[in-house]
């Protein structure tokens, strides 16, 4: 290793060992008890001599949280006008400057207003870490990005708040807030969770008992496999138990099938302890003066969510699409490929399938899996 190189490797172990602690807690669904078990720990904290503070908790209106929030050492939120209405947001810079030993944030999801220092509360946090500040979180498991496909499909609702799985990768500690669905229904209808008038609308939607033990295993299972990370991360120091797979996201310019093939290969790669690429294969026909202007944006955000989800994107020019995901499986090592049902169209049937044909056959003698997402 040559002098330049052991330097940067000494900067980046004192950057590390600076940078903060950040504890998370998850819950499955909104009224579980994240906040409420966020000040409780702030009182033990405080107890101990700790120097915590809160930077932004939410209540929600709810007396439990509130009775909680007195006699815990709070630094004021920032107070900013916009579109005509007063806005209260969580103040970055005040918490930076009095530089807490540790801070309590609430509502990890949420959208900054126009004009802040970051446009989401989960960029504000990665700068308290860098800065030294102990952080502890919450966030509903509906907020997490590579989970997007499934909760639209539970719910039927569109959650537009979400936080990339990097974020809860860089967690020190990842904690689950459990209720079964009736300590949790009955917690809702005796209105400790939503206003009276709210009450039968969240039973008859995303508190229907169904959707409640869906989610609630979604949360068991994200805690579990942040668990499982974290132990072979740190504590497997084996090479050989180390697995070595590697998955490759094959997209197009479109607008919704990418995104669902990116989550799904995410969340693939994330069981596994791995890395993924995303691969877009350019051909003439999308040309960069032949590609209608949406399919550009579309792609654009494709490459967006595969980087923020941990994954590498890379792009190919060619006109043999087949051939280019055959190529680039060999030079990254893939192991699975990932794409979605081929489109074959009379009456081209004829000649893609002959081809189809031959692309899964290369796979085969590669030793490369072929996963077809739905």
């Amino acid at each position: 290793m040559n002098d330049e190189k052991n330097a940067q490797y000494f900067l980046d172990l004192i950057k590390k060992s600076r940078r903060g602690k950040f504890k998370i807690y998850i819950g499955m669904i909104a009224g579980v008890g994240k906040s409420y078990r966020m000040l409780l720990e702030a009182h033990d904290l405080l107890k101990s001599g700790v120097d915590v503070q809160i930077g932004y908790i939410e209540s929600h209106g709810r007396a439990e949280t509130e009775s909680l929030i007195e006699g815990l050492p709070i630094i004021p939120r920032k107070k900013i006008f916009y579109k005509g209405k007063e806005i209260e947001e969580m103040d970055l810079q005040s918490i930076l400057l009095i530089h807490p030993e540790i801070v309590i944030v609430d509502e990890l999801a949420h959208t900054n207003v126009e004009g802040s220092t970051n446009e989401k509360r989960w960029q504000d946090v990665l700068d308290l870490l860098d800065a030294g500040i102990n952080v502890i979180s919450a966030v509903n498991i509906q907020h997490i990005e590579s989970l997007n496909e499934e909760i639209h499909e539970i719910s039927g609702i569109e959650v537009k708040e979400r936080i990339p799985d990097s974020v809860l990768e860089q967690a020190d500690e990842v904690v689950n807030i459990d209720l079964t669905a009736e300590e949790l229904v009955t917690r809702l209808k005796a209105g400790k969770i939503y206003r009276p008038e709210k009450i039968q609308i969240a039973l008859n939607n995303f508190f229907k008992t169904e959707n409640i033990l869906q989610l609630r295993e979604l949360a068991l299972k994200e805690v579990a496999l942040r668990v499982e990370k974290q132990v072979e991360n740190e504590f497997i120091l084996d090479a050989s138990r180390i697995r070595h797979e590697k998955f490759l996201a094959c997209i197009s310019a479109n607008e919704k099938t990418p995104r669902k093939i990116i989550r799904k290969t995410a969340r693939l790669a994330t069981h596994y302890n791995t890395k993924f690429y995303a691969l877009y294969v350019q051909t003439p026909k999308e040309s960069v003066d032949s590609i209608p202007l949406a399919n550009q944006r579309y792609l654009l955000n494709h490459f967006k969510l595969a980087t923020e989800l941990g994954g590498e994107v890379v792009q190919e020019q060619s006109a043999d699409i087949i051939e280019t995901i055959i190529k680039v499986c060999k030079e990254r090592q893939i192991t699975t490929v990932c794409m979605g049902s081929p489109a074959f169209k009379i009456p081209r049937v004829f000649f893609s399938i002959p081809r189809y044909k031959k692309f899964i056959e290369s796979l085969s003698k590669a030793n490369i899996d072929l996963i077809i997402l739905a």
